[in-house]
């Protein structure tokens, strides 16, 4: 879970339902994350109220600060909750983006595998 939150609504008061849809949503995204961003990830959530004409619209943004990164995602819609949802599943494909590239793909099982590995200690 991420410890950091910071959430912040513009605009208008944030009531404790979204709070905690929030905590719930972008608090388990650090299971996408490598072991070793996990301890330094902080994340800011800004919700911010935007008025139309023909109604409101609901702005989310969201931060993470990760190791040697940061990511963004944001999104509106009519529903806040919803956009909460959008913002989460583009920042779940970012940060496996994110994760394939911090870590070594030399696998641990197999013979070449073992080959590799090899190989990489004698360069």
């Amino acid at each position: 879970m991420i410890e950091s939150i910071q959430i912040t609504g513009m605009a208008f008061k944030l009531d404790e339902v979204t709070r905690k849809y929030v905590m719930k949503r972008i608090g388990r995204l650090d299971r996408y994350l490598p072991k070793h961003a996990r301890a330094t990830v902080s994340a800011e959530v800004k919700i911010a109220e935007v008025n139309q004409d023909h109604g409101n619209k609901y702005e989310v943004e969201v931060i993470l600060n990760v190791p040697d990164k940061t990511i963004v995602a944001k999104d509106s819609t009519n529903n806040k909750l919803a956009a909460i949802d959008i913002v989460e599943s583009k920042l779940t494909n970012q940060l496996r983006d994110y994760k394939q590239k911090k870590i070594s793909h030399i696998a641990k099982r197999g013979v070449m595998s073992r080959f590799k590995r090899s190989f990489q200690r004698e360069l």
